[in-house]
This record gives C-alpha cells, structure tokens and sequence, in this order.
C-alpha cells in the first residue's frame, strides 16, 4: 500500500514522502487504519520494519484532526467587542 492511500493529511504526506518513504510496510499497512479509527490495537514485528511510524503516523494525523477543529470551533464561536 502506498502512504498517499492512506487518509492522512497532505502535509503529512509530503514529510513522509520527503524522507524518502512510498510504502508502508505490513505493519505500517495493517496498523494504520485501525488507530486513525481510534481502535486500540496491538501490534508485533520484527525490529526495523517500522513499528514506530505505524504508531506515530496515526497519531500525528489525529493530533491534527483535533487541532484543526478546535481552530474551526473557535473561529466560528467568536464574537467582536467592541
């Protein structure tokens, strides 16, 4: 599976990319869905086949997620004194 499958934010997607990576490894392919889905998840691989970004990946997009709504949240909830 390529990363750009993956529903991950563009920026996201462009750092990845930039260090190199394209496909996501069966650990990174299998345990990315789930957490973007909040699903708890336990997952187990050899060292080196990127456990690690099949965490940090999710989280990152999630931590994005949260950040963007509670921008729009506040940008729709403002009001001028004056």
């Amino acid at each position: 599976m390529l990363f750009n499958e993956l529903p991950l934010e563009p920026k996201l997607l462009q750092a990845i990319a930039e260090k190199g990576y394209t496909n996501a490894t069966p650990i990174q392919e299998k345990a990315i869905p789930p957490i973007l889905e909040q699903r708890d998840l336990i997952g187990l691989a050899q060292t080196g086949t990127g456990k690690t970004a099949a965490f940090a990946i999710p989280i990152l997009e999630l931590l994005h997620a949260k950040k963007t709504a509670r921008w729009r949240y506040q940008s729709t909830n403002c009001h001028a004194h004056a």
